[in-house]
């Protein structure tokens, strides 16, 4: 009989039923998981399901009977891959589940951001369109994305989801070549990207070689009226270098739905840039919407009866 330790069970919503599992097992659920509990609780597993938790090799070498590893997630920069396939041990992700939610709220962000949104409620709210004598009140800048000219680094399902809705709004849409290579299949430089985009947006994973890939060197390449926008992971971007920027005017705003460090701490970079109506921070719900939940779970459920199967899928190792 199959043991499935389920290590982050909050993190998957509290609304939500698991399906069943078919044939015999032991399902175990843990509503959060502090570092110190990891390998306690997953002496006996066979198949651990985990979210944010970290699986590095010291903690791997420590569970001989783990053979499945199976993220509630696409990132798995949480898990030690070369490490789990040294021990056999099988990983498998999420995939393809929340493209429409995170490009609707990538959307969201440019929108609010370019139509000053947070300024004008914030003003409307203060009492001062009906202290200015007009029928309207506009303070503020108002941009239409149309013509605009949207940089997308990272060219997969989310950035493929988030190219579709930037044409339909008239938008020019350019994607990056990875940072150092040379451009190919119809895209441009990284830094020639920068250069020339309105509205710069992430949809990359975090890996070594996208840690910390926009700091101050990059901010000093974009436009004085360009906005970033970073649905993806936090420690793609410099937490430190962005505040810099939007403190110096280098950019003209921000809209974050990850931070280096969740949640962030009060004091941090991200937490301060924040502060201002041209940075627009929200907590990593962009995935989160009620349909793309589901759609994660149902998987997730499937990924695990196939590995019990015999035929795992989704493999990431």
């Amino acid at each position: 009989m199959a043991t499935v330790v389920c290590l982050e069970r909050d993190s998957l919503g509290l609304q939500f039923t698991l399906p069943n599992l078919k044939g015999a097992h032991e399902w175990r659920d843990y509503p959060f998981t502090t570092p110190e509990q990891v390998a306690p609780r997953l002496r006996d597993a066979d198949i651990v399901v985990v979210n944010k938790v970290v699986l590095n090799e010291s903690l791997l070498s420590q569970l001989p009977k783990l053979k499945c590893i199976a993220v509630s997630a696409t990132g798995v920069n949480n898990v030690d891959l070369s490490a789990a396939s040294r021990l056999g041990i099988k990983v498998c992700n999420i995939q393809r589940y929340s493209g429409d939610g995170v490009a609707e709220h990538t959307f969201m962000l440019m929108l609010a951001l370019r139509r000053s949104l947070i300024s004008y409620h914030k003003a409307q709210q203060s009492g001062h369109w009906q202290e200015c004598g007009q029928f309207f009140y506009a303070d503020f800048p108002i941009d239409n994305l149309k013509g605009q000219t949207l940089g997308l680094i990272g060219s997969g399902d989310l950035g493929q989801h988030v190219a579709n809705i930037a044409k339909a709004f008239g938008m020019n849409v350019l994607f990056a070549a990875r940072k150092g290579q040379a451009p190919s299949n119809g895209k441009i430089e990284f830094n020639q990207l920068l250069e020339q985009s309105d509205i710069v947006s992430i949809h990359c994973p975090l890996t070594p070689e996208t840690q910390n890939l926009i700091g101050e060197a990059e901010f000093a390449r974009m436009k004085e009226t360009a906005m970033l926008i970073n649905t993806a992971r936090g420690g793609i971007v410099n937490e430190r270098a962005l505040l810099n920027a939007l403190e110096s005017k280098q950019i003209a705003g921000a809209g974050f739905d990850v931070s280096e460090q969740e949640p962030p701490a009060a004091e941090s970079p991200l937490m301060q840039a924040a502060q201002y109506d041209n940075c627009i921070v929200t907590p990593h719900i962009a995935w989160a919407s009620q349909q793309s939940r589901q759609i994660l779970i149902d998987q997730l459920i499937d990924n695990i009866q196939s590995f019990l199967d015999g035929h795992p899928k989704h493999l990431v190792n």
